[in-house]
This record gives C-alpha cells, sequence and structure tokens, in this order.
C-alpha cells in the first residue's frame, strides 16, 4: 500500500478526485468541526495541495477557483476570512496506541490572502498545513480517495463529514460496515454538548438526511441500522457497497441543485418537455426557479428581467436551430 502523497501525486490530474489522509477523512478524530462551506474550502485547499500536502511549503489558489465549488460561488476576502477562521479553530487529535503517543493539533499554520488584484475581480490565498497535518500526510500509509464533485455538491456539514469518513474505509478488504456508538456519532457530526441530545432528534436533522443525500450524490449506498438496549438506542451500523450503476447518481449532479431535496423524497414534480412557447417563465414552477438560481448567481445578486431573459432564450434556441422541446432542454437553458 502506497503512501497518502504517493497517491495524492498521481491522480494530481484528475480533478474530479482528492485525495485527503484517512486519519483526516475519518472524521471522529476532528472537533470543532467546521461547517459545510469551510469543510467545502479544506477539501478544496487539499486537493490542490495534492502529492505536495505532506511537505512543510506554501500552498496557493485563486478566488476564481474557490468560486468554481458549489457553494462557494459567492464568495470575496470578506466571507472567505470566518472560514479560514473555522478551519484555524479544528482541533486534530491523533491518538497511536502503539506508541502510546497522543497528539493534538489542528489543520492550518498560517493563511495570507493578498488581495492586491481585488479591483480586477481576483484574489490570490496562501497557506501551509500545520505541522502534524504535514507529519500526518507524509507518514500515511491509509488514504480515502473521495469523489470531489460529490463532496462539492452536499449540502450538509453533515454529510460531507460522514461521506469521508466513510470513504476512508470504503476501500478496505472485507469491510462494509461499521458500528459507532451514539458517542462516536456525535463526535463525528461535530455536535456540542446538548444539541439533539435525544437519539430521534439526531437522527431526524443529523443521521438519516446524511445518510439520503449520500445515497443520491456520492458512488456509495449506505444503511443505518440500530441496535437497542431495551427501549434505547445504543449503537448505529452502517453498511456501505459501491453502486453497480452509478447512472442516475451522475446525472443528477450535472442538475441544476433546485429541487434535489425534492427529487430524493420523491415529492418533486416531473420537469415538462419543452420550455413555454410563449409568455415569460415567471410564475412557472420549474422553470422560474432555474433562472433565478443560475442568473443571480452569474450577476451577483441582481434578480433578472425573467420576461427579457425567456425571449432572449427563445431566440437564441430558434437562431441556433434548437426545438424548445428538445432532450435536456433544461440543461441547455442552463
Amino acid at each position: 500500500m502506497g503512501k497518502t502523497t504517493e497517491v495524492a501525486a498521481d491522480r494530481a490530474y484528475d480533478q474530479t478526485k482528492t485525495v485527503l489522509p484517512a486519519e483526516v477523512a475519518r472524521g471522529t478524530y476532528m472537533q470543532n468541526a467546521p461547517g459545510l462551506a469551510a469543510l467545502k474550502v479544506m477539501h478544496l485547499l487539499i486537493g490542490k495541495a495534492g502529492g505536495r500536502m505532506g511537505e512543510d511549503v506554501q500552498h496557493h489558489v485563486r478566488l476564481s477557483e474557490v468560486r468554481e465549488v458549489e457553494g462557494l460561488r459567492h464568495h470575496d476576502r470578506t466571507s472567505l476570512t470566518p472560514l479560514f477562521a473555522e478551519l484555524q479553530a479544528a482541533v486534530l487529535i491523533s491518538d497511536d496506541t502503539y506508541k502510546n503517543r497522543l497528539t493534538i493539533g489542528g489543520l492550518l499554520d498560517v493563511a495570507e490572502v493578498d488581495y492586491s488584484e481585488e479591483e480586477a475581480g481576483d484574489l490570490v490565498i496562501s497557506w501551509y498545513f500545520s505541522r502534524m497535518f504535514t507529519r500526518a500526510a507524509a507518514a500515511s500509509n491509509h488514504w480515502a480517495i473521495l469523489d470531489r464533485q460529490t463532496v462539492f455538491h452536499l449540502g450538509s456539514k453533515y454529510s460531507v463529514l460522514l461521506f469521508q469518513h466513510i470513504a476512508s474505509l470504503a476501500p478496505l478488504d472485507r469491510v462494509s460496515s461499521k458500528t459507532f456508538t451514539i458517542a462516536d456519532l456525535r463526535a463525528l457530526f461535530g455536535l456540542p454538548e446538548g444539541k439533539h441530545k435525544r437519539f430521534a432528534e439526531l437522527n431526524r436533522w443529523a443521521i438519516k438526511p446524511a445518510v439520503e443525500e449520500i445515497n443520491q450524490l456520492s458512488r456509495l449506498h449506505l444503511t443505518a441500522t440500530t441496535i437497542k438496549r431495551g427501549r434505547s438506542v445504543t449503537n448505529v451500523t452502517i453498511n456501505w457497497e459501491v453502486k453497480e450503476d452509478p447512472t442516475e447518481t451522475k446525472r443528477e449532479l450535472d442538475r441544476p441543485k433546485v429541487g434535489r431535496k425534492a427529487r430524493r423524497d420523491g415529492s418533486a414534480e416531473t420537469p415538462p418537455l419543452s420550455f413555454p412557447v410563449t409568455g415569460s417563465v415567471k410564475g412557472d414552477k420549474f422553470w422560474e426557479p432555474i433562472a433565478r438560481d443560475h442568473v443571480t448567481r452569474i450577476q451577483g445578486g441582481h434578480v433578472p428581467d425573467l420576461r427579457g431573459l425567456t425571449d432572449a432564450f427563445r431566440n437564441w434556441c430558434e437562431a441556433k436551430g434548437i426545438p424548445l422541446d428538445a432532450r435536456a432542454i433544461d440543461k441547455t437553458f442552463i
């Protein structure tokens, strides 16, 4: 089994995958776990560092690259600052029971933002990983190869933390399940004392939605089974398997996030077969959310003239010879 950094170096040109040390991927080793946006930044930084994550060198990423990530597309220097503060506050704990050695450290050493090009709409973020992280990455013979597209599309901190944990275990031979105590799950999800104290709350707000979202957006299919002692749930076993046919998952990753939860729970309306031939998309339950989500994102929050947008798209389709009932016309519109 090669080192994590060697695997990362081999996959440096594969922008669909991120390789990170399993010690980091397994969320039970992380306290003060960052929120969803900060976790996505973390995965971007680790993916950007690639095979050099175990070296004591300065890494760089541009704001334009950050904005390519779903959920980070509107960020700027001001809004990124608290995300890096969250990453600084994350605590990594490694307990080597063979060496009887407990190590406590962080994820990042120092991060800097060069905003000399800010007026042109870009800036450069530089950072060093912490000594603990670089040591762990350099020494690690265990890695988690994560589908970067899945991580960047997940809409919950709990989903990211559970996915990276299970993804670090999935490659292991003859291992297809893990049993967690309730305390283990609370630590994995980074839950503070007092939040979701009852198992019913933990299951409703963290376990169940995370499993469902991972099943919808990843190559893995998870099943959670509770274990009781009397009337109380004491453990949860999570089984996983790699999907034989990931076609539907890939299709969902390519679709707009609008309506994703509804599609997941089966309450989504059937998409129309055609773009409106007359009138405006304004008021249309399917087309208006797509227009508002994608155009406002491009125009920095500006609400578009939906009538003008509708006419412009119809005229464009006519000029290109594209029928309004063409297959995947919603993707063409986006």
